[in-house]
């Protein structure tokens, strides 16, 4: 029997393992539910993840894509004089707002690297991303302050249910920020 091409197979098993991990967390996760969730046969996914430990950082470093574009596309971050604190601040209340569900995956599959050391590089790679933007408003030391700072934020908002409050995180941000 002739193998059906199919460019788009490996992508379709990495969205698959990111909605498993949406719907069930990180236990749920395993070739056998990817593979039944991306409708492909089980030696698919084998083949082109070796391990679960590669599936994940896959699956990671595509969640991880959503706040960190959000920084480095923002025109506002770009501009000399901005007020960075305000920005930030903005930026993660849209990202919170825009698909609650998704942001609490990527936090889930970051949060993974704890248990996972395969993962840690890639969490890392978020990170030093997102510190690496910043530094062009601050030194590389504040930079990381403020990357934590916003994971801190962040994570209270979704543990508690509560909402994002901009202005507290706005404030909290612009400390960090003053000289």
């Amino acid at each position: 029997m002739a193998r059906r091409y199919d460019p788009d197979r490996r992508r379709r098993i990495i969205d698959a393992a990111i909605r498993v991990v949406g719907e069930r967390g990180i236990a749920g996760l395993s070739h056998r539910s990817v593979a039944a969730e991306a409708d492909v046969p089980l030696g698919s996914t084998t083949y082109h993840f070796k391990t679960l430990d590669e599936l994940m950082v896959a699956a990671l470093r595509q969640a991880n894509e959503g706040f960190a574009a959000a920084i480095r596309e923002s025109g506002a971050l770009a501009e000399p004089g901005v007020d960075v604190a305000a920005e930030l601040a903005r930026l993660m209340g849209e990202w919170i707002a825009g698909d609650r569900a998704r942001v609490e995956l990527e936090y889930e599959l970051y949060l993974a690297a704890l248990r996972r050391p395969a993962l840690r590089p890639v969490a890392a790679e978020w990170t030093e991303g997102v510190a690496e933007v910043l530094t062009r408003h601050t030194d590389p030391v504040t930079a990381r302050g403020l990357v934590a700072l916003m994971d801190g934020i962040c994570l209270q908002a979704l543990l508690t249910g509560g909402a994002y409050d901009e202005g507290y995180a706005r404030e909290l941000l612009g400390r960090l920020l003053r000289p």
